[in-house]
């Protein structure tokens, strides 16, 4: 049997916060707005491995109101999700994430990404892609107001 889902996260940036993309730090004059690290990558690769499964999503699974996640590294969020019964069943294929900014440039942060979530996920890395585009200057990304992400997966039973 086989599964696909997909995920779409969008995060404004904000001051006096770190930047993370798929685990990975970003130097950045500014940061992510979140209740978690605002890790945008990570959040839509969540959204879609629960989306494949049809197991809600990551508002559902850890909620923004709980303290509990309250800056968390949101590579705990998706090694929790990966650790659930449900999820563990299935054998993920490969992940597609298209990180979409028209800042900071991310081009050579590429190869660290994919290598965390490989290890994080226990895949190897050529399952894992990870692309970058700009808006061309349009909409909230293009203004520099934030960053989106859209990720695929899929998975094997």
């Amino acid at each position: 049997m086989i599964r696909t889902g997909n995920g779409f996260d969008v995060h404004a940036f904000a001051e006096n916060r770190k930047l993370f993309l798929c685990g990975t730090e970003i130097p950045c004059d500014e940061g992510l707005l979140g209740h978690s690290d605002a890790d945008v990558a990570v959040h839509a690769l969540i959204d879609a491995i629960l989306g494949a499964l049809a197991l809600g999503d990551i508002g559902m699974w850890f909620p923004d109101h709980d303290d509990a996640y309250l800056d968390i590294d949101s590579m705990i969020l998706l090694e929790k999700v990966l650790a659930d019964p449900r999820v563990a069943a299935w054998k993920i294929l490969n992940c597609d994430l298209t990180i979409i900014a028209q800042k900071p440039k991310l081009g050579a942060y590429r190869e660290a990404m994919r290598r965390n979530l490989a290890e994080y996920m226990k895949l190897a890395v050529d399952q894992i892609s990870v692309k970058f585009t700009t808006t061309e200057h349009l909409g909230f990304t293009g203004r520099g107001e934030g960053i989106a992400t859209i990720a695929s997966v899929t998975l094997e039973k």
